[in-house]
């Protein structure tokens, strides 16, 4: 999310992304929710665990393990990072909210990541073309396609993040994608197996759906350094949640009769 508004405007000028970063990263966008506190892009530390409870419920505990572990308080953090989405609505909603309470406390700026770039950024460095994929459940996946750019490192993202079915995945895709120095990434590659295995394409048949780390908030972290040198920055007033498709509450959502 690119900075936008005079907030953004004040937070770039009072808090400068310069020197030496401490940047607090979190992803509650899954199961498999993430913190993760680096110093540039080194990781000095890291708490994930996937268990029966939902990450929201326990990630304040392990945010507090963390920081004593690292014997650091939040107030000396530099760059909060977070992942937007898509994902869990409540896990999104939990995590957001926490970034926005902290950041407006302590008055340091937010860098805002695309779970998919997350995993997107994972790929082999020779991939020039990358799909990554997430589960969105219902039988269907989020994807974005990103391009890598010249320098190696950093992604630029082809179009917007969608949602389909695997089926309408490969389609969407097409044989565009199944050229040289391209992958498909992604935390959960099964999801994709039996689509690529009936697919009339014959090109299909080359490519097979890469496994990559479900804990995304190293990552998240590494690409909010990069936002934050770009002046990419969000604050409280703008951040928010990119959920791709509409909640369930949303979706059986009825208006009253005669409304």
């Amino acid at each position: 999310m690119a900075e936008t508004g005079g907030f953004s405007r004040f937070w770039q000028r009072n808090c400068p992304i310069i020197g030496h970063v401490l940047i607090f990263a979190l992803d509650t966008s899954s199961p498999a929710g993430s913190t993760a506190v680096l110093r540039d892009e080194k990781i000095i530390g890291i708490v994930s665990a996937w268990t029966g409870e939902i990450y929201s419920s326990r990630m304040f505990r392990q945010i507090d393990f963390l920081t004593n572990e690292l014997s650091i308080s939040l107030n000396e953090i530099d760059l909060f990072a977070v992942a937007v989405g898509p994902g869990s609505f409540t896990g999104l909603r939990v995590g957001l909210t926490a970034i926005k309470g902290w950041a407006e406390v302590y008055r340091k700026p937010i860098a805002a990541v695309s779970a998919l770039e997350a995993v997107a950024i994972q790929a082999d460095s020779q991939a020039r073309h990358i799909a990554a994929v997430l589960n969105a459940r219902r039988g269907q996946v989020y994807f974005a396609l990103y391009q890598r750019e010249s320098d190696g490192a950093a992604l630029t993202v082809d179009g917007s993040a969608c949602v389909a079915t695997p089926e309408e995945f490969l389609e969407i895709v097409g044989a565009d994608f199944t050229r040289a120095n391209t992958r498909i990434v992604s935390p959960v590659p099964e999801l994709l197996d039996l689509a690529l295995s009936r697919s009339e394409t014959k090109e299909w048949a080359k490519l097979h759906a890469e496994r990559v780390s479900p804990v995304l908030a190293p990552y998240v972290g590494r690409i909010a350094l990069r936002k934050a040198q770009q002046g990419e920055l969000a604050d409280p007033l703008t951040l928010d949640a990119n959920y791709v498709r509409r909640s369930d509450a949303e979706l059986h959502w009825k208006a009253p009769v005669g409304s």
